[in-house]
């Protein structure tokens, strides 16, 4: 179990506390939950109420917060920033360590200090594993990949042939990067396969979530910025490049040859088609489809939102309808305009 001081967590978060700072922390709660050992949070006001009966050793809250918490207060203009940090000190370490026995390397694999191969890994040739790297159960590094320091995958990644992974990269559970992009010339009534004879370039700082794939490039690489977040089940085809810092929900898809500014949020569910550029700070709201470049930053939606039955399909009718009615709007417009003069 972890043991903090709330003097240590002020120090490592950048908050100024107002309490004990020898108080010990064992780890972190909601407000609602939250012990004498444990701090929370308070990041949205919606929950400023329960300060009120909140039992939290301490609570990250914004300076101007402070009389809402009879508590000791870790004082943050950002406290769920300050959350994020402090989460980290938390968080469980990995439950394996050293190469286990039916871990297969090849002997032309590099393997540098203080790696972790759980059970089942296996690397192929001429892979390159950095310092500190970890590789859970089942896991497989395809021919000629290299994997940066201190970054972690999680049990049953697939890494494919040819996949360079930056430095301080966590990838989760069943993610499979470097899988063949679909690609296909037609030929008659079927098909013919395009070999994919590009891969796949993740920077430093990249964390890609459970069930990902991320297709290599036809020609060229997939390139996945610094410090992009990808969600669970998201699909990136192949020679998509994503900006730095760029963040994607889950269940999005990404066409082919798409190209993805710094910066920017694509909301869960959206469909981005292929041959596109999207600028620096776009905002994708979910299940949005988008079908033409976006040369401005900026938020932008598509679809309907919720609403009742009778009502949406009310209005889904009337939607067929916007060709016809907006032609006879056109005419009554001519025939007003012909009547005042």
């Amino acid at each position: 179990m972890h043991h903090l001081t709330l003097g240590a967590i002020a120090d490592l978060i950048g908050a100024t506390l107002e309490g004990d700072a020898n108080h010990s922390i064992t780890g972190l709660a909601t407000l609602s939950s939250a012990r004498s050992h444990e701090v929370s949070f308070l990041a949205n006001m919606k929950y400023a109420s329960q300060l009120e009966t909140s039992q939290a050793g301490a609570v990250i809250l914004q300076p101007d917060q402070a009389k809402l918490f009879a508590g000791p207060c870790l004082l943050l203009d950002n406290p769920y920033l300050g959350y994020a940090k402090l989460s980290q000190a938390f968080a469980p370490t990995s439950s394996f360590s050293g190469i286990d026995r039916s871990a297969q390397v090849h002997p032309t694999a590099t393997i540098g200090r203080a790696v972790n191969l759980a059970a089942g890994v296996v690397i192929g040739p001429d892979v390159t594993l950095g310092h500190a790297v970890s590789i859970g159960p089942n896991s497989v590094v395809g021919a000629r990949s290299n994997v940066g320091d201190h970054t972690s995958l999680a049990a049953n990644v697939t890494l494919y042939h040819d996949v360079e992974v930056g430095v301080c990269c966590i990838i989760h559970g069943g993610a499979v990067i470097g899988a063949d992009g679909f690609g296909f010339a037609k030929d008659g009534f079927g098909w013919v396969k395009i070999a994919q004879l590009g891969g796949v370039t993740i920077g430093d700082h990249v964390e890609v979530g459970a069930g990902t794939t991320i297709d290599r490039g036809a020609l060229d690489n997939t390139l996945i910025g610094y410090g992009v977040k990808l969600d669970n089940q998201v699909q990136i085809a192949h020679n998509v490049e994503l900006g730095d810092y760029t963040a994607i929900a889950g269940c999005t898809a990404i066409a082919g040859s798409t190209k993805l500014g710094k910066h920017c949020a694509i909301a869960g569910a959206c469909g981005i088609t292929g041959h596109l550029t999207l600028a620096d700070g776009v905002h994708v709201t979910a299940m949005s489809l988008v079908t033409h470049s976006i040369s401005e930053p900026g938020a932008y939606s598509s679809g309907t939102g919720l609403d009742k039955n009778q009502k949406w399909r009310r209005n889904a009718t009337r939607f067929k309808q916007l060709d016809q009615m907006a032609k006879r709007l056109k005419q009554l417009e001519f025939e007003i305009a012909q009547l005042k003069a």
